[in-house]
């Protein structure tokens, strides 16, 4: 059975079709990693510091600008908070679909549960009805209770975006869900294909 994750769905939402292409047929498309790296680096870094292990040569190994947001990211109020896990894959039942994905870190306080997301790019524009916010939440909620939030660490600008949990998250996710079962094959294009990484054996 199919287990939906954020991407999964954003993906159905933008384009049915990519959908078909990445999720469905499995067709791999080459990208530019030089986008991803960064991430990448913050990403494990922040993994193996939350656990315990000695980071100090991973530490040099960072450029100028890396460690400026390494740095950012260590003085966050949130990152400082307990740690519960780091690279936690989490996942519920909603209806008859399995939803989830892989939280940066899970920390908490005396009143509160975090999920914790590290952005080097662009936080989504719409932060509280994004799909990985909604899912997240969601699927964090039926392990931990609803006193949990979600926290967009947005390193780029060194500033926090907090979310709370909604109960009503759980239709949105159920109607892209229905919508991605019940969908049938359709090509419509538009601006947005032109940075397709699949533009060229769409049709």
């Amino acid at each position: 059975m199919t287990n939906f994750s954020p991407n999964m769905l954003k993906t159905f939402e933008t384009c049915p079709q990519k959908y078909l292409f990445k999720y469905v047929q499995k067709i791999s498309m080459p990208q530019k990693s030089s986008h991803f790296e960064k991430g990448k680096k913050i990403h494990a870094l922040a993994n193996y510091y939350l656990r315990g292990d000695d980071i100090s040569k991973l530490e040099t190994a960072l450029d100028e600008d890396e460690l400026k947001i390494w740095e950012n990211l260590k003085q966050n109020e949130f990152f400082q908070k307990t740690y519960v896990a780091s690279e936690y894959n989490l996942s519920c039942k909603v209806g008859e679909y399995w939803i989830g994905g892989r939280l940066d870190a899970l920390v908490k306080d005396e009143n509160y549960y975090y999920i914790l997301d590290y952005k080097t790019g662009q936080i989504p524009k719409n932060p509280e009805y994004d799909f990985q916010t909604m899912v997240y939440l969601l699927c964090a909620s039926k392990k931990f209770g609803n006193n949990i939030k979600f926290v967009y660490i947005d390193l780029k600008n060194n500033q926090n975006c907090v979310i709370d949990f909604d109960k009503d998250y759980e239709k949105p996710i159920l109607e892209m869900c229905n919508k991605i079962k019940n969908a049938k094959p359709s090509v419509e294009h538009s601006k947005k294909c032109e940075f397709c990484e699949y533009r060229k054996i769409c049709i």
